[in-house]
Formats: structure tokens, C-alpha cells, sequence
């Protein structure tokens, strides 16, 4: 016998007291509702805004009537799922129009409601709102029509009016609330206001909106406020949604999305205790996705297929025979149920949940609100349904064979086999590049460029030393490039490049630097020749060197070198060449560099100002690039002379003196090599090794450095010469330099003023930069710095071995036994951990046990625990040398 309409009132009622407390809340708020379900009437199912209460009590009031009223309907079964969507929809309509009108009349008092308009995505705008549903509008207003005070601006007065809406939507006070308002759906939510110019929304969504945009104004209309302005907007984008091609590419777009919500909610995707009705495998969107995608495929030629209710939408579909009857009939009963469950969940505490409650308990009490006898009963209800549209959508997978999957549970078995040990975090990463959110990932080129090498490139990952910190690395890479199109096309163009970019993020944070500014610095390591040590400076300086103006040139150098550079750093990470080598290579290459740019700017300069007659520019080097050993991170220790004479005046259409001429054209060079291009950054260069320092001139005469070398040099700018070598300058003009070095270098000096001027120097060294940490072989006592000074006192005080590289330096030395022979080992060994360490450890702390690896054996060592053990002993060797010289002189 059925039951009459009072019957299932009063047993609505019953279920509602029983297991619903906010429905017991509100059947305690509203008795003269009650009553009137009890005789079996239904309640307005659109309630009255009362129009002597304020706009906000009002609508708060009114939903929290219509709350009632429909759920109480929903229960007894009086009211179809559409009925209740349908209406909380018209009243979400309702209030928001309401909330634009007193906004405006609060901000402009007496002003027409004109010029703001909301337009409703998501579910409202299908009309299909949830029980406990936020809403999700784009806030448009139009500058021309706009009410606003003189003096205001169009934009401040919308964004006022925005927040007083919200306020009016969102405030929760003893009546309850209207709406939960999230505005992040319109553009760009980070950097724009939250109520956009027209104009401005229109322009984004016709160049650069993405496909999920696309998907969500399936869905879109002018719900409230200004409706014309609301009209105008959707007819103008309306190509944007429905494009006339078949845009297949919307399959992986779409799909995608789904993938990004089963990766990022997977402990809601199978079902079971916490289920996720909405995001779950098989669930809600999963119906809806379906339908969208066929939507967009096939909407842009068929107007009859751009039904905003998932519903509608999958009736069309099937009558229009892009889908299956029998999928569409599977699919609709499935959501209508699943959309009624949800409402259910909802109603227990007026929560935005979609998930299954964990506990038994809690679940037996959702069950029972639907008259189920038990959670037991729910979970055989959904069954069939979750596996069927679950089913159903993972049929649109077939075009997607040797892709990697989207599907949450099949990717984690596939990480783990590729070597993960916990697979979450991957797909996090995973999720993230492919949700279009990373600005060089936003483009659907970009994401069919990594779909393409993502399998070859996860197994990649997975082989790597420690996986998780490999994948953090690429994609922090990954957001940084300035397209990441480039990268995955050379990846996918060339696979044998997949283990060395892995290598590279996996252990050499400076190179993969270098790579998120250039990617295309990977392409030379494909040529077996990017492994073999750099030519002589000629042979490299004739590369970097080509025709054209001088910007054109420089960014040419600037490439080459930085392709050089790269492939050297490769080189010590994939243990290919002795970082001795490498540091070698770096300095030819830093030498070429130094010479081409001098030539370009020097023939750009002379077009201006001519030559100074007999006269020319000589470069110096100092430090590590006078010693021909560079790290990947050093700068150019340069300084600056000319020959002839500074009273010289130069001879072209713009004469200047020779000192203001090679002051200007040092600037120049100076510029050339260190300020940054599109090409990227050359070198810094320091010149405070200059005469006076930075209180001199740029660039002073040979005769005056002579002059300053000789009678008013320091101690240390004399240990300094011991490494000069000249890197630019004609033959004659080089000859007369060495001379010059060769005559300070060779002073007799006062052995106990030599050591004391060194041990002060050191001293100060160590007050104004200590070492950064126990891997700082450089600072640290007994490091280079204290094996330098030791062999440039050495040097100095014996007049012998002068050259500037050290290794040589300390034969010379060691030949006359002035010091030990192993000093050219403990020397090699600090400055292969040094070159190492600036590519792998940058910051000097200890990396992780794979990279200590990498730096162990690029220092001759059999593992990290041997290497720390021989650098402990070498630096005590040294330490113990330095202490033997300073003890000397204070004997002396």
C-alpha cells in the first residue's frame, strides 16, 4: 500500500529529528513549518525575502526556511533531485541579486543596480547546487555604467561593492548564513580583483584561458545583477567555450583534470568508509567530466548539445548519438543517486562534504536518513554504480596507450616499480605539472610535450640515487624554465639526454640553474665530443668569434660560453674528466672570452674615438684565472693597463686623452663581460687588484704601474703578482709587462717584514671571512688560501718559482727543496674537492650520501669517509708547514 503524502511527511520528520541535527535545529527554529509538513503541505519552495527586515537577516532567514522545507520534501520523496537543485539554484539567483542591489544602494545610495553582474559557474550555474553548496561566481562590472561617487575609481568602487556582497552572502551570525562565495574561478585569482572590468575578462578568455576554463563556461550564466552586462560577456566569449573544429585535445585536458583530483584526494577513490562521492573513482565527476568532454568535442557544430545540466547533457548526447543510450541511462541514474547520497551528507550538519563518513557509526546514521537499515546497505547501493561509471570513463583512455596513466592507483604501482619507495609525493609533482596551474605548463603544446616523455622520464627519475629529491629538483627546474616545450621536445627527440638531466638535478643544483635559463645547454652534451676537454684559447676563441654588431656578437659569446661551461660542469658530475682538467678547460674558455669581447668592444670603441698611437690595452689576470684553474663559480680577478704614453691624445672623429680614452673602453670591456644579456650572464669580474685599489683609476699606464708596483705596493699586492699572467695584449706590449713583473717579483726583500706582512694579512683573512663550514677548503686552516701563502712567501723570499700556476710553482719550489713535495698533491686534492664542490654543494654543506659519492671519486678517493680522512690529514700537513714558517719569523 503506498504511503499518503502525510505519512511520508511525518516519517521525513521522524528521520530528520533522529539523525540530522541541524534539520532538528532548524524543525526547532521554524515550529509553523513543522506543523504545516505535519498535515502533509509542502513550504514555499522559493521563500519571500522580507522586505522590512535588513537584506542580510532577510536572506538568511529565507534559506534557512527553504533548507527545511527542501529537505524535508527530499526525504518524504515529494520532491524529484531537479526539484531541489533547481530551486536551491533560484534562490542562490535570488539572494545574489538581491546582496548586488544593497551593496550598490550602501556604496552610491540611490544608484541604480546597473553595470555589476554575477555570472554562475559550477553547479549553480547549471542550476543544479548542492544541498550545503558554496557558489562559485566571476564578478564582472563595466566602467562606462557603473554607479560610482566623483572622483572614484571605476575599479575600487566594483572591488567595494564586490566585498560588501560577499559580506552580505558570507556573514554568519544566530539565523545562520546565506552562501559560501569563492571567487577563485575567475582569472588569474592571485594578481586580480575580485570583480573584474568586462573588457578585460572577454580579452583573457578569447588568448589565454585554458581548457578547464573552457569546461566551466558549459556551465556558465548571467545569474544576478546587471543582466544585459551578464549577456554581454557570455556572447562575446561564446567562441572561446564552442569551437567549430573537433577538439579531440580535450579528452587529455579534461581527463587530466580528473587524474589531478584522483591523485591529489586518493585515499577518497575506492569505495569504502571515506569514499569520496564527489572526486572518487567512478564518482560525480567523473559523470560529469564524461558529458563535458563529448560537450566540447561536439558542441562548437551542435548547438543542441550545450545543455548545462549534466543531465540534459547526457540525454542530448545519447539522442544525438555521440554516446551510448545505455552509457547515458548507467550515468544519469548513477549521479541521480550519488547527487542524493550527497545531499544526505549534507543535511546531517550543514557541511560542503561530499565524502562518505570513515566511522561505522556515522555512516549507519547517513543510511538511515535515507531509510537504509545500515552503512552496509549505502555501500551495496553505490556499488554497481561506482564500478559502472568508473568503467564507462576509463574508456576514453584509448587514445591515451603509452601515455602515462592518469588513474591514482595505477600510477602509484607504476612509480613504485620505477624505484620509488613512496610513490605520493611523485604524484603530487605529477598532478601538479599536468594541472596547468605552472606558467610554462599552461599551454596544451606544453602538456602534450611532457606527456610524450613523462614514462621514459619518470623511469629515469626512479633510477636515481634518492628519487623524491630528484623529482623536487626537475620540477622546481621545470617552473623555472622560460618554456618547458623546448626541453621535453629535446628530451623526447633524444632519450640518451633523460640520465643526465637526472644526474644534473639530482646532484648539481648550479648546473640545473643554469638549465631552468637555458635549457638548449642540454643539447651539446648529445655530441660524445662535449666530453673531451675544451681546444686551446685560439681554437675556442675562433668559435665565440663571429660578424655583426657588437650586442649581436656578445650574445654569441655569451652562449657559446655558457654551452662550455655547462658541458665542463656535466663533465666532473658524470665523473668524465679530472676536475684538475675541468678547471683548466674553464679558464681557457674564460681566456677566449676575455680576448673576443676586448676586440669587439675595442673595434666598436675605435669607430667613435680612433686609436692612441702607440698605444694599446694589456689585461692582467690574477688569482684563480692568473693560475689557469677555475671553478664553475669564479670571477675574473682582471686589471687593466695601457703602453705608449697618457699624455697621447686618440686620432678619430671623437678624440680623447689616452687615460680617459682606456678608462672609458675599460668600463666597456668590463661591462661586456659581466652585465647580463637575454643570453644569459659571462663572468664577474673584480679589479681591486688594480694600483690603489677600487680608490684608483680603471686603468693606469705601464710606466705608472711600474712606478706603483715598485715603490708603493703592499706586501700581499706583490704575493698577488706572483700569479699574474697576461691574457690580452700584443707581443711587444706583453714582453715589456712580464719585464716589468719580473723585476718586482725579483726584489730582495726583508724575510721577517715578508712573513709578518703575510701572517697580519692572513690574520685579517680570517677575522673579516671565516670559513663557512668544515667543507670550506679554501678558508679552513690548513686549506688553499694557507697553502697559497705559503708558496708565495716561499716565492718571494727565495726569488724562485715564479709561475702562475701553482701546481708548476710548487716543482719549481720543491726542486730546491725549499718545500716538501707533497704539497703538489695536498694542492691537486683541495682543488678537485673545490671545483666539485661549487657544482654540487655551492652552499658548502654536506650533500646527500649519492653526491658525496660523486665528489669522493672526482677527488681520487675510495668513498666520502676516506676523503675526509685524507683532507683532514693534508690540511694538517699544511696547517703544520704554515706553523713552521710563522714560527720561523718569530724566532726571527
Amino acid at each position: 500500500m503506498t504511503a499518503s503524502p502525510v505519512q511520508k511527511m511525518n516519517d521525513a520528520l521522524h528521520r530528520a529529528e533522529r539523525h540530522s541535527p541541524y534539520l532538528r535545529l532548524l524543525m526547532a527554529r521554524f515550529p509553523d513549518l513543522v506543523d504545516r509538513f505535519s498535515g502533509g503541505q509542502m513550504g514555499d519552495l522559493l521563500p519571500a525575502i522580507d522586505p522590512d527586515l535588513p537584506v542580510g537577516q532577510a536572506l538568511r532567514i529565507a534559506k534557512a526556511r527553504q533548507a527545511l522545507t527542501l529537505a524535508i520534501g527530499d526525504l518524504a520523496g515529494l520532491l524529484s533531485f531537479e526539484d531541489v537543485t533547481g530551486h536551491l539554484s533560484a534562490f542562490a539567483d535570488l539572494s545574489l541579486d538581491h546582496a548586488i542591489g544593497a551593496a550598490i544602494e550602501a556604496i552610491i545610495p540611490g544608484a541604480e543596480p546597473v553595470g555589476f553582474a554575477a555570472i554562475a559557474l559550477g553547479k549553480h550555474g547549471s542550476r543544479e547546487l548542492n544541498y550545503s553548496s558554496d557558489i562559485d561566481p566571476i564578478l564582472l562590472f563595466d566602467p562606462e555604467t557603473l554607479p560610482q561617487r566623483p572622483r572614484d575609481e571605476p575599479v575600487e568602487t566594483a572591488v567595494r561593492i564586490g566585498r560588501k556582497v560577499v559580506e552580505l552572502m558570507q556573514a554568519r551570525d544566530g539565523d545562520g548564513y546565506v552562501f559560501r562565495i569563492d571567487l577563485r574561478l575567475r582569472p588569474t585569482p592571485e594578481v586580480t580583483p575580485i570583480v573584474l572590468p568586462v573588457d578585460a575578462a572577454i580579452q583573457y578568455y578569447e588568448s589565454q584561458a585554458v581548457a578547464w576554463e573552457r569546461a566551466a563556461f558549459i556551465r556558465g550564466r548571467a545569474c544576478s545583477g546587471d543582466a544585459g552586462l551578464g549577456a554581454y560577456f557570455l556572447n562575446a566569449i561564446r567562441p572561446f567555450v564552442w569551437r567549430r573544429g573537433l577538439d579531440f585535445g580535450a579528452i587529455r585536458e579534461i581527463r587530466g583534470m580528473s587524474h589531478r583530483i584522483r591523485t591529489h584526494h586518493a585515499q577518497g577513490q575506492a569505495l569504502g568508509p571515506g569514499y569520496d562521492l564527489k572526486r572518487g573513482r567512478g564518482g560525480i565527476r567523473e559523470v560529469e567530466f564524461f558529458a563535458q568532454i563529448h560537450q566540447l568535442i561536439h558542441g562548437g557544430r551542435n548547438e543542441a548539445l550545450r545543455a548545462p545540466a549534466t543531465l540534459d547533457a547526457l540525454v542530448a548526447l545519447a539522442g544525438a548519438g555521440q554516446i551510448a543510450q545505455e552509457d547515458a541511462a548507467q550515468l544519469s541514474t548513477a549521479y541521480r543517486l550519488y547527487r542524493t547520497i550527497e545531499h544526505r551528507l549534507q543535511m546531517v550538519d550543514d557541511q560542503q562534504t561530499h565524502s562518505l563518513p570513515k566511522s561505522a557509526e556515522a555512516l549507519d546514521e547517513v543510511a538511515l536518513l535515507h531509510s537504509l537499515p545500515n552503512g552496509r546497505a549505502l555501500m551495496e547501493l553505490l556499488s554497481p554504480h561506482v564500478a559502472t561509471v568508473g568503467a564507462i570513463y576509463d574508456a576514453l583512455d584509448g587514445e591515451d596507450n603509452g601515455k602515462l596513466t592518469i588513474d591514482a592507483d595505477s600510477l602509484a604501482y607504476t612509480l613504485t616499480t620505477a624505484g620509488f619507495d613512496d610513490p605520493k609525493f611523485a604524484q603530487q609533482r605529477i598532478s601538479h605539472w599536468r594541472d596547468g596551474t605552472i606558467r610554462t605548463l599552461r599551454t596544451p603544446a606544453a602538456r602534450d610535450a611532457l606527456e610524450a616523455v613523462l614514462p621514459s622520464l619518470i623511469t629515469a627519475i626512479g633510477a636515481a640515487p634518492v628519487p623524491d629529491a630528484a623529482m623536487l629538483q626537475l620540477s622546481n627546474l621545470i617552473e623555472r624554465l622560460p618554456s618547458a616545450i623546448n626541453l621535453f621536445r629535446l628530451l623526447e627527440a633524444r632519450p640518451a639526454l633523460m640520465k643526465l638531466l637526472i644526474d644534473i638535478v639530482s646532484h648539481a643544483p648550479t648546473l640545473a640553474e643554469q638549465l631552468a635559463r637555458r635549457p638548449e645547454f642540454l643539447d651539446r652534451l648529445i655530441d660524445a665530443t662535449a666530453f673531451d676537454p675544451p681546444g686551446d684559447v685560439a681554437a675556442i676563441a675562433a668559435e665565440l668569434r663571429i660578424s655583426g654588431d657588437l650586442e649581436l656578437q656578445l650574445d654569441h659569446i655569451r652562449r657559446v660560453v655558457g654551452e662550455y661551461r655547462f658541458a665542463l660542469g656535466v663533465q666532473v658530475v658524470e665523473g668524465a674528466s679530472d676536475p684538475l682538467d675541468v678547471a683548466g678547460g674553464y679558464a681557457r674558455v674564460a681566456e677566449a672570452a676575455i680576448q673576443t669581447v676586448t676586440d669587439a668592444t675595442i673595434a666598436e670603441f675605435e669607430a667613435a674615438h680612433g686609436r692612441v698611437p702607440g698605444s694599446e690595452l694589456v689585461i692582467l689576470a690574477l688569482g684563480r684565472m692568473g693560475g689557469a684553474e677555475l671553478t664553475h663559480a669564479s670571477d675574473l680577478d682582471l686589471i687593466y693597463l695601457f703602453t705608449g704614453d697618457f699624455a697621447s691624445e686618440s686620432d678619430g672623429a671623437k678624440p680623447l686623452g689616452a687615460v680617459h680614452y682606456y678608462n672609458r673602453l675599460a668600463q666597456r670591456v668590463t661591462a661586456g663581460m659581466s652585465v647580463p644579456t637575454a643570453a644569459g650572464p659571462l663572468y664577474e669580474v673584480d679589479t681591486r687588484l688594480r694600483p690603489s685599489g677600487a680608490k684608483g683609476p680603471l686603468v693606469v699606464s705601464l710606466d705608472a704601474f711600474e712606478r706603483y708596483q715598485m715603490q708603493e705596493a703592499w706586501t700581499w699586492e706583490h704575493m698577488a703578482l706572483t700569479r699574474a699572467r697576461i691574457v690580452y695584449g700584443g707581443d711587444a706590449a706583453r714582453a715589456s709587462t712580464r719585464k716589468i713583473i719580473s723585476q718586482v717579483l725579483e726584489i730582495k726583500r726583508d724575510r721577517a717584514v715578508l712573513i709578518g706582512d703575510a701572517v697580519k694579512m692572513r690574520g685579517d683573512m680570517t677575522k673579516h671571512k671565516p670559513p663557512q663550514s668544515d667543507l670550506d677548503v679554501k678558508l679552513l686552516p690548513g686549506g688553499l688560501i694557507d697553502l697559497e701563502f705559503i708558496i708565495h712567501i716561499s716565492q718571494l723570499m727565495h726569488n724562485i718559482g715564479f709561475d702562475p700556476h701553482l701546481g708548476r710553482a710548487i716543482d719549481a719550489l720543491a726542486a730546491h727543496a725549499i718545500v716538501p713535495a707533497e704539497l703538489a698533491e695536498a694542492q691537486r686534492l683541495m682543488t678537485r674537492i673545490l671545483v666539485t664542490l661549487r657544482l654540487v654543494a655551492p652552499d658548502l654543506t654536506v650533500p646527500d650520501p649519492a653526491t658525496c659519492a660523486i665528489v669522493a671519486r672526482a677527488s681520487g678517493a675510495l668513498d666520502w669517509a676516506d676523503l675526509l680522512d685524507r683532507l683532514l690529514q693534508t690540511r694538517q700537513s699544511v696547517a703544520d708547514l704554515w706553523d713552521h714558517l710563522t714560527q720561523q719569523h718569530k724566532g726571527d
